[in-house]
């Protein structure tokens, strides 16, 4: 299958209801992954943060002990980046935006479909594989590898944006929407076109999950965030992103 190009890859399931555990278990095997099953929020941040074996990790918000929103907060806090799909319930859209803020970098809704699961996952591990390639691998590819603006620098392949201050680790989806803001330069980009083109959401889904990734970006990247140069808002409509900065 393709999860097994070389070995096995490696993934952490945290699920407190233990039919879907076993279920999520006895399925990723038989694609060809490793898994390890937890149960609660706890072991699984032991798990996480004991060492960095995990290629991916699928997890449930609502959890005994430490939810699935404070699992990946730590996670992040720790400097650990492990690619995290969340698993949200149906009828509580604000998991996906509070999952969003945390630092997760995909979504999930219950009930779900394997098959669906499957090509999430699949997503994670391709949009990790090309941000890990090594130098010669990224020698020949397709896109740029980094993008130099105004004394910053972001870097696809690390994961980062340098800014004369700072260096800032990105997440999956910070670095996929920052690369769809670079692609696009001078253009207006609706939030419409953002929620399926990034995070591949129907129109019909709360647009604060982008507003907030804006605000977090603007704290990297600007030298005052509350009067933005690079990454403008167009009231009523969406963003622009300007790497000359704003004209006056």
């Amino acid at each position: 299958m393709n999860a097994t190009e070389k070995s096995p890859q490696h993934l952490l399931v945290v699920e407190d209801e233990l039919h879907l555990a076993e279920g999520l278990r006895f399925n990723l095997q038989a694609e060809g992954y490793l898994v390890d099953l937890v149960h609660d929020g706890d072991q699984a941040l032991d798990n996480l943060l004991s060492d960095n074996r995990y290629h991916a990790v699928i997890l449930d918000v609502m959890l005994p002990g430490t939810n699935g929103f404070d699992v990946v907060r730590a996670l992040r806090k720790a400097k650990n980046y492990v690619p995290v799909l969340l698993l949200t319930a149906r009828s509580r859209p604000e998991d996906v935006l509070e999952g969003f803020a945390a630092g997760a970098d995909d979504y999930l809704a219950k009930p779900f479909d394997l098959s669906i699961l499957l090509a999430r996952l699949n997503g994670l591990l391709r949009r990790m594989k090309w941000h890990t390639r090594t130098e010669a691998e990224a020698g020949h590819a397709e896109e740029q590898e980094y993008y130099d603006f105004a004394d910053r620098r972001i870097d696809f392949s690390a994961l980062e944006l340098q800014t004369p201050e700072r260096t800032i680790h990105l997440t999956l989806m910070e670095a996929d929407l920052l690369r769809y803001l670079v692609q696009n330069a001078g253009r207006i980009i609706s939030r419409k076109e953002l929620l399926e083109e990034v995070w591949h959401l129907h129109e019909d889904t709360d647009t604060r999950a982008i507003d907030n990734f804006i605000v977090r970006l603007r704290r990297y990247m600007e030298d005052e965030p509350s009067h933005p140069v690079f990454l403008q808002t167009v009231r009523g409509v969406g963003y622009r992103f300007l790497p000359d900065g704003a004209k006056e």
